[in-house]
């Protein structure tokens, strides 16, 4: 069997290399083709992922099975279509709905409460670790006013620097009736 005057294996091929560059291309320049939600389906990374599969089966089913060129096609567009649906399902549509960010901005740490865990001595750095709602950073800090704060003691941030955060120890107040 022939498409295009090419036999069906190199067709495949042909048609492989294209999905895959378009593909690549999608994935460096996916953010200007971005048209919002519209049909889930028609997703160019849906899309793309669908031809792509099709042809690695085709390719592969032409070139270890002697099977029919229909039948190949066939079974080619069937396993693509049920990749296709299990990368939508359980790939692409969950990180499209995952809020948090394990991103953050110097200035979304001031004022934040964090943990000593490296001592920092006078005139001199340590580390101190910050639990956020995605997790935990670790960032280099010093005294506010260079003094030394102990391992373990809590530390408020009161200003971002080049990277380096310049905390004051920190006594939470408690309230008794």
């Amino acid at each position: 069997m022939e498409w295009f005057g090419l036999p069906m294996e190199q067709f495949y091929m042909y048609t492989l290399i294209f999905a895959g560059a378009l593909t690549v291309l999608y994935v460096f320049f996916g953010d200007i083709a971005e048209a919002g939600e519209g049909i889930p389906f028609f997703n160019p990374a849906v899309i793309l992922a669908f031809f792509t599969l099709v042809a690695a089966i085709g390719f592969v089913l032409e070139a270890t099975t002697g099977l029919s060129g229909m039948a190949v096609l066939g079974i080619s567009v069937l396993g693509a279509a049920v990749l296709d649906l299990l990368l939508y399902f359980f790939v692409l549509l969950p990180m499209s709905s995952a809020e948090a960010s394990l991103a953050y901005t110097e200035d979304s740490l001031l004022g934040q409460v964090g943990k000593v865990i490296i001592p920092i001595p006078a005139d001199g750095y340590g580390e101190v670790v910050i639990e956020t709602y995605s997790g935990m950073i670790s960032k280099r800090a010093a005294g506010y006013d260079n003094e030394a704060i102990g391992q373990e003691r809590q530390v408020l941030i009161i200003e971002v620097r080049d990277g380096t955060l310049y905390v004051r120890d920190y006594e939470p107040v408690t309230f008794i009736k």
